[in-house]
Formats: C-alpha cells, structure tokens, sequence
C-alpha cells in the first residue's frame, strides 16, 4: 500500500535519471527543479550524475547554484543533461542507497525512468518503509517506447512517434521518387511496437506502398516475402518499417546482437539488415536498410511541443505532490480526445514497476502488416501541428 507522509517535512531533493534518455527528460527534470524552488520545505535540490551509479557513489551535483536562464536551456537538449545508466540495483546495493540517503539528508526522491526504472523506484520506497527512513518517493515516468501501464501515455513518446512519422513519410518520397530499392527502416522498441506504428500516422499520404512489422505479432518469413512481392508488383516502391525487437513465432529474434544489458534484456540489433538480405536473396529484388537509432530518441529538432510541455509538467507534479504527502507513486497523464486535453494522476508505484504496456492487437490489420484508424485518434495529437503537405511534379 501506498502511505501518504506528514505534510510538513523538511530535507533536501534527489532526482535521477535511468534507463535511455529520451528528447524531454531534461524537459522533466527542469519542471521538478523549477517547482522544488517553490517550497521551503526543500532546502538543497541534488542530481545524481549517471543515475543509480551516482547515488551509490555519492556523485551529487548541486542543481540550485545554476542561474535559471541556464536551466531554462534543459527543455531544449538532447539526451540527460544529468547522465544516465542501465544499471540494476541489487539487495546488496540498497544500505548504500540509504547511506547516501542520510549522507545528504535526502527526503524528497525522484526517478525519472521507465519499467524497470519504477521497479528501483519502488524498491526504494519499500526501503524507506522497512527502515523507518522518512522519504517521500515519486517515480517520473519516461521512455520512448510508451510501455508503462496504466498511464494513457509515457512523456518522450510523443517526441519519438513524430521522429518515426515524419522519418517515414520523408523516406517514402525518397523511395517513390527512385523506385529501385525496397527500404527497410527498423525503429526502436524491443518488446512494444508504438514507435514503429507511429512510422504509419501519415499513410494515407505515402506516395508508395508500405508494410508495418511489430513485435506483438510474431514475424512469418514467407508472408513477409509474398506481401512484399505483391507491393512491389503495384510499382510505387515499398518501404517496410519494423520494430527492432521483430521476432519469429518460437520467440527467437529476426536479428539478435548477442548482448545483454545491465537490465538482462537481451539487446536486439541489425533486424533491418537481415530482412533486406532476406528480401535480395529470396526475391531478387534490390534492397537497402535505413537504422535511425538513437537518432529517434535524441532529436530535439522533431520535438513535440505537447510533449515537451507533459513532461515539464510530469516532473513539476512529482514535486508538488511530494511535498503535499503523496510517497510510493508514479505520475501518470489521464487523456481526452476531440478535443485532446490531459491531466496528471498519480499510480501507486506496485502497479507499474516492471508493468510492460504492448501495442494493442485490435489497432494492427489483419494483414499483420497495416496499422488501424485507431491508432492515429489515439496518438496524432501527442505528436502535435506538422505540415505534413507535399507536391509531387511526376
């Protein structure tokens, strides 16, 4: 159970980062640093450098000596401007934990993270209860891939579904305008496919065929290779977008790096190369891979402005909660559409941790290769306003 804290409660602030960044984790992180300037209650705001490792090493930095135009630039740059990792805590991690935690006279904690991110989160918070430290805990959510449960949508994903739309739309001028390849681009997203549906927000307008590949359906070599024959046969080119977690129907991964992060999830690599060598040696058809990467989550440039003003929001939220009582949480958003409006909730960090949200099955075509209407009344206004308008002279 979730406990609230006495309202009253002075100490200083620690926030940190965990997992992959995303365009507006700094967008977070400048909310709660912005909102803990409000409140007495909060003497000293730290950041932990590199997350957890920072927070078992005792590497603080100090966030209130920075003038606040400087702060200001936080909602502008790429990646964690704090230092993030993949590390897992351990049993034998949590006394140093604590001893940070009493070193520096830490009573407000926030972690801004995904899945496993809110598992930490919430290990931290039962150590707080176990130990009659008092602490109060909020888990910021953050990730790209828009895989936590219970909350309508993550803040980072917006930002990474208009990188994936508008990379796709521009890509697909590029393969109708020289229809000799069949273009295979692989986004992220090792379990849950919303990146990559994002790549068909703007289907109606792709001047070429293309096809949709998910990790929630399991990938079929020979279905692959006939649809993409059919495509092709139409004489539009073809541009195929897949989730880099792409897997075949015994689980084993179309590509698979051999790697395993500090979180033991296995780190998927090359999908797009192997369904381009797939497609040239089965089919004879010309092909090439596109791997924007960590491009898709680090562009700033294709920032969405809702989603840098949620998590902005997010991090403010986390903060004023804390400091109202609220301990063992995790900020969430509670979303309407037409017209699209959002407001913050709070999730009890049990519900969350290591809760891992798919793409829902009913918004994929029958084709297991074509995304429904559905998704995008659900996720264009968390990408916001793109002209996405464009002449053709052939």
């Amino acid at each position: 159970m979730c406990k609230e804290g006495a309202v009253m409660l002075k100490g200083n602030m620690l926030i940190a980062h965990g997992g992959g960044p995303t365009p507006v984790i700094n967008s977070s992180l400048l909310g709660a640093v912005r909102e803990a300037k409000l409140h007495g209650e909060i003497e000293t705001i730290y950041g932990a450098r590199f997350g957890a490792e920072g927070i078992l090493a005792g590497d603080l930095i100090d966030l209130g000596k920075f003038a606040d135009e400087d702060l200001a630039l936080l909602a502008k740059t790429p990646a964690s401007a704090l230092g993030s990792c993949r590390r897992k805590l351990t049993d034998a991690d949590y006394p140093a934990v604590l001893e940070c935690f009493k070193k520096f006279n830490i009573r407000y904690f926030f972690y801004n993270g995904g899945n496993d991110s809110m598992d930490t989160c919430n290990k931290i918070y039962n150590l707080s209860v176990e130990t009659g430290y008092e602490l109060r805990v909020i888990g910021i959510p953050k990730t790209i891939d828009n895989d936590l449960d219970v909350t309508d949508h993550c803040p980072g994903f917006g930002s990474a579904a208009k990188y994936a739309a508008v990379s796709a739309l521009e890509l697909a001028q590029d393969v109708s305008a020289l229809p000799i390849h069949v273009v295979v681009m692989e986004m992220m997203g090792r379990n849950a496919g919303w990146i990559t549906a994002a790549s068909a927000l703007y289907a109606d307008l792709m001047p070429c065929e293309q096809l949709v590949y998910l990790p929630e359906v399991a990938f079929d070599k020979e279905r692959f290779l006939a649809a993409v024959k059919e495509k092709w046969a139409k004489g539009r080119g073809l541009l195929v977008t897949i989730s880099e977690g792409i897997h075949y129907a015994d689980g084993s991964p179309v590509a698979d790096s051999g790697v395993v992060d500090g979180f033991g999830h296995k780190v998927p690599g090359g999908a797009a190369q192997a369904l381009s060598d797939m497609i040239m040696r089965e089919t004879g058809l010309k092909s090439r891979s596109e791997k924007p990467g960590l491009l898709g989550r680090v562009s700033v440039a294709l920032m969405s402005e809702v989603d840098q003003k949620e998590a902005e929001e997010a991090g403010a939220c986390a903060v004023r909660s804390a400091v109202a009582g609220k301990t063992g949480y995790m900020v969430g958003f509670e979303t309407a559409r037409e017209p699209y409006a959002s407001q913050t909730i709070l999730i009890p960090l049990e519900q969350v941790a290591n809760a891992e949200k798919k793409f829902p099955l009913e918004w994929i075509g029958d084709d297991g290769a074509s995304i429904r209407p559905a998704f995008k009344a659900y996720c264009e206004p968390l990408i916001g306003a793109y002209d996405s308008r464009f002449i053709s002279l052939r």
